[in-house]
């Protein structure tokens, strides 16, 4: 019996922030639309019934907290996405960056420092935005580069961690 992914929404300062959680396990979140969530999930949850959910336990509430200012009550969100080796590699190195470390940096800590235009990818493909921070990825020299969801948010999320 497949028990159901959970599904959330909820306000934040910079948008909705759409989740999608199995159990104790983020899969994705963005702040988009739930349509692009479910499609980023891994292919073994394509028959996963989701059930829409006032708030996803303890996740919502991490998240929240992380919004009203404690920062790393994100760390104790446990996620998981599809992705070849250096943006598993990648997506585990941005879960430690402290303030912001450039493209390279990023390559050269997930074991390929030739790798940046790959640790850019990385970037760009992750599925679940804010809890693998890959706002906290700038360029060398300190411009906010690019980032899905505009810069706006980026550079919002980065003052609200004191990275600004």
């Amino acid at each position: 019996l497949r028990v159901a992914l959970l599904s959330s929404s909820f306000d934040t300062p910079i948008g909705t922030l759409n989740l999608i959680a199995d159990d104790s396990i983020l899969l994705a979140a963005n702040l988009s639309t739930m349509k692009a969530a479910k499609e980023s999930l891994d292919s073994d949850y394509a028959d996963h019934k989701i059930e829409q959910v006032k708030k996803i336990p303890v996740i919502t509430d991490l998240l929240k907290d992380y919004f009203d200012g404690e920062i790393a009550a994100i760390n104790a969100i446990k996620v998981m996405q599809p992705g070849a080796a250096f943006s598993q590699a990648a997506w585990k190195a941005m879960r430690k960056v402290k303030g912001t470390i450039s493209y390279s940096e990023l390559a050269d800590r997930a074991g390929s420092p030739a790798a940046v235009r790959a640790a850019g990818s990385a970037c760009a493909k992750n599925a679940i935005v804010l809890v693998v921070p890959c706002h906290r990825i700038v360029k060398t020299g300190g411009n906010l580069g690019n980032y899905a969801y505009g810069l706006g948010k980026k550079e919002w999320l980065l003052r609200h961690e004191g990275a600004l």
